[in-house]
């Protein structure tokens, strides 16, 4: 499972050019069933993303097709996290 961060940087004025490419990105990862949670970090310092179902290579490849990222209006971190306990209903992100 993984946390991304996405954290406006210097062209952050740019977002709205890039928007409309942003958005579809999102949809893609959530039509690809790969992104659980996609939200706004506060206050309005970028977005982040939870991921599963994914390898490391996959979503650097994917992170990097973001056009927010590849027009530096955001720079992306990627955390990795080895879930150990989950309340049931997250059950699916522990590794079996």
């Amino acid at each position: 499972m993984f946390v991304v961060l996405l954290r406006f940087s210097e062209n952050k004025d740019q977002a709205g050019d890039f928007m409309e490419g942003h958005n579809q990105w999102i949809r893609r990862g959530f039509e690809d069933k790969v992104f659980l949670v996609v939200g706004s970090l506060q206050p309005g310092l970028g977005g982040s993303v939870l991921v599963h179902g994914e390898s490391r290579e996959a979503l650097e490849k994917r992170v990097n097709q973001d056009p927010f990222v590849a027009e530096n209006v955001v720079t992306a971190e990627i955390l990795e996290i080895e879930p150990k306990k989950a309340d049931e209903r997250l059950s699916f992100l522990l590794a079996k």
